[in-house]
């Protein structure tokens, strides 16, 4: 897992959701996905509870990349957009 990688939880309330990989600490990545779990307060999840979904390669993810900053309506519409299947996210 690398930052701006889309993932999804597979443990705890938040199974299920999708999340941007915000930054890494060892064996936990903090996660944010704009709604539930903001920039400015990120998820520290431990990496085996994450499944890696899409290498981010959208204009949100080359920001998070290059560490330009970000507004947590720019993270929900890119993974809006990614779940639709339609526009920015991954692959």
């Amino acid at each position: 897992m690398e930052v701006s990688d889309i993932v999804e939880s597979l443990n705890g309330r938040d199974s299920g959701k999708l999340f941007y990989v915000v930054s890494i600490e060892d064996e936990y990545v903090l996660i944010a996905d704009g709604k539930g779990r903001k920039l400015e307060k990120p998820k520290r999840k431990k990496q085996k509870h994450m499944r890696l979904v899409a290498s981010g390669d959208g204009r949100t993810a080359e920001k998070l990349r290059i560490g330009e900053k970000v507004q947590n309506s720019e993270i929900r519409r890119a993974l809006a957009a990614f779940a639709a299947g339609t526009g920015e996210g991954g692959l």
